[in-house]
């Protein structure tokens, strides 16, 4: 590579493997995953997430490896592990804490870390250089130089990878700077953005998502007060959006790895400064109650159609977090999944993309192929996968007992002129 650098990538999820990829085709890379059964599986050509082809996988140029000593070969570490939350909704750095010390293990004197991982601003400086000292022995800035460069990944976005998106890229000093910029304007086309410090670049990206969270809050919150004045969100959204410069945000589930959690990121790093976030929060509470109130309206639905709740079957079609992607993490959907049960509702889940075993042990539930459904009094479409989509109606009626009930359109994706007789729908 012109800059010279080896490479290597900490953590080869829908942030990293797309990122040694990138680096791979233009020279060797040492791709680094903790679970074993991960590497094996990329080995073999297949990637889980469905984020990189096997084609693509052939032609780049990884060692794919479970054994931290192979990135002793690299001398620039991207580390690009997940940053979740836990059960109390505050950051779990335990992952980025672990990928930090693997790499402190093997760091040599001139070597650059760089950080792919959402955190809240500091949490480079603060948290991760004192693991990478203490597992090295070296000290950050003397020996060793770290960086910052916020993944831009949109799961299931094939318009905007990568390469094509620009690079917030950042470093401790002017040197290192140039360095990281130099390494990403090999592969990214789009180009790179040199924040001025570690924390700039921090925080612009937790406030990417933060800023798409309030919006769809918005979005949601109309949605909210409009079913109350029995007005359709989708067709006040469809007026507001004729003029040039309303911005195109609609009401749905907000979950994932992203949107869902770095706010709270945001909010954590705020406290500790003695300032409590008002407006982030309210946003986060309207976003993770709409699941909820998904399931709330799909009862009132029955009862008007004169239906008994209790051991009526409700199908609901997808799981993921968001369309087209296998990912389960941090789904909303299993928040109408509950509340229907609780109801005392009988609901049964499929989704086309996600793995059976990783539902189970994520969630308890079972994962139910299409051609085994039971016929349903309900269908709530809630993730608008394109399979889903282009089946349209004809799938919706296959799955209703008679062709007749209930069918909630979480996304808004069917269309109302072709709704068939006898079936009552509702859009969020």
């Amino acid at each position: 590579m012109a800059h010279g650098r080896k490479i290597s990538v900490i953590g080869l999820g829908y942030v990293g493997l797309p990122v040694a990829v990138a680096f791979g085709t233009h020279g060797r890379v040492v791709g680094f995953d903790a679970d074993a059964q991960r590497i094996r599986e990329l080995k073999s050509g297949h990637d889980r997430t469905n984020e990189v082809s096997a084609d693509a996988l052939g032609s780049a140029d990884i060692l794919f490896t479970s054994d931290a000593k192979d990135l002793s070969g690299a001398d620039f570490h991207i580390i690009a592990v997940p940053t979740p939350i836990d059960v109390a909704k505050q950051p779990d750095l335990t992952p980025l804490r672990s990928a930090s010390r693997a790499v402190g293990g093997q760091l040599k004197p001139g070597d650059i870390v760089v950080f792919e991982s959402t955190v809240y601003p500091g949490a480079t400086e603060e948290e991760c250089v004192p693991e990478l000292e203490r597992a090295s022995g070296l000290t950050c800035g003397e020996h060793f130089r770290v960086g910052y460069s916020p993944e831009r990944i949109n799961p299931g976005d094939r318009e905007h990878g990568f390469k094509d998106i620009v690079k917030v890229v950042s470093g401790q000093d002017e040197a290192t700077l140039k360095t990281v910029a130099d390494v990403y304007e090999s592969v990214v086309a789009a180009g790179v953005h040199r924040a001025p410090s570690i924390k700039v670049a921090e925080a612009a990206k937790v406030i990417e998502n933060t800023q798409r969270d309030l919006n769809i809050a918005l979005m949601n919150e109309l949605a909210l007060i409009f079913e109350r004045m029995n007005i359709d969100t989708r067709d006040v959204l469809a007026a507001a959006s004729s003029k040039w410069n309303f911005l195109p945000f609609s009401p749905g589930l907000v979950g994932g790895h992203c949107i869902g959690v770095d706010p709270y990121y945001l909010t954590h790093k705020a406290t500790m400064l003695d300032y409590y976030p008002q407006v982030i929060l309210a946003g986060r509470r309207i976003n993770d109650g709409m699941g909820v109130f998904v399931a709330g309206h799909v009862v009132k639905s029955l009862i008007q159609q004169g239906l008994s709740v209790k051991g009526r079957v409700v199908t609901v079609l997808g799981m993921a977090f968001k369309e087209n992607v296998p990912d389960l993490r941090n789904t909303r959907v299993i928040d109408i999944v509950r509340e229907l049960r609780d109801y005392g509702l009988d609901v049964q889940v499929s989704d086309p993309l996600v793995d059976q075993e990783e539902l189970m042990n994520e969630y308890g539930i079972p994962l139910i192929a299409e051609q085994n459904l039971r016929p349903a009094d309900c269908v709530v479409l809630a993730v608008a996968h394109d399979e889903y989509v282009d089946a349209g109606w004809g799938l919706i009626t296959q799955l209703l007992g008679d062709g007749a009930g209930v069918v909630a359109d979480v996304r808004g994706v069917l269309r109302r002129a072709e709704k068939p007789e006898g079936v009552t729908l509702w859009r969020l």
